[in-house]
C-alpha cells in the first residue's frame, strides 16, 4: 500500500516538472523578444525555443537512450540557462502569459533548421561514403 502512494506521488512530481519545463519553454519563446533581456539571452532564448517548440527533434526519439536524452537533459538545461540570464520579474511576466496561452506555439524557423541540418549531415555522410568506396584499390 506504502509503495503504491509513493508512486503515485513520483507521478505526480514528473508530472507537474514536466508541466513546468512546457511553460518555461513557451515563456522562453515570448521572452525572446522583450527589449529587457540582454542581447546575449535573447539569442540563447532563441536558440532554446526554436529546439524545444520545434516538432522535429535534432536527434530522433526513435534513437535508443539518445533520442530522448535531449527531451530529459539538453532542453531543460538550456530552458533553465535561459531562466537564470532573464530578470526576475521578466521571466515571471512571461510565465503568467505561457500559463494563460491556450495552444503551445511551434518554432517553424527550428523546424528548418533542424531540417537543413539533417540534409547537410546525410549529404556529408553520403559525400564520405562515396570518396571512401569509389577510392581505387590502394
Amino acid at each position: 500500500m506504502a509503495s503504491a502512494t509513493l508512486g503515485k506521488h513520483v507521478f505526480s512530481q514528473i508530472k507537474h516538472w514536466a508541466r513546468t519545463i512546457k511553460t518555461d519553454a513557451h515563456a522562453v519563446y515570448l521572452a525572446a523578444r522583450d527589449p529587457r533581456i540582454p542581447w546575449f539571452a535573447k539569442i540563447l532564448a532563441i536558440a532554446v525555443a526554436a529546439y524545444a517548440l520545434s516538432p522535429i527533434d535534432l536527434i530522433p526519439d526513435f534513437i535508443p537512450v539518445l533520442g530522448y536524452l535531449d527531451d530529459l537533459i539538453i532542453v531543460p538545461a538550456g530552458i533553465w540557462l535561459v531562466v537564470a540570464l532573464v530578470p526576475a520579474d521578466v521571466m515571471d511576466e512571461y510565465r503568467a502569459k505561457a500559463r494563460e496561452a491556450a495552444g503551445r506555439p511551434t518554432s517553424r524557423a527550428g523546424m528548418i533548421a533542424i531540417i537543413l541540418l539533417w540534409i547537410a549531415s546525410a549529404s556529408l555522410l553520403g559525400w564520405i561514403g562515396y570518396r571512401y568506396w569509389t577510392r581505387g584499390p590502394a
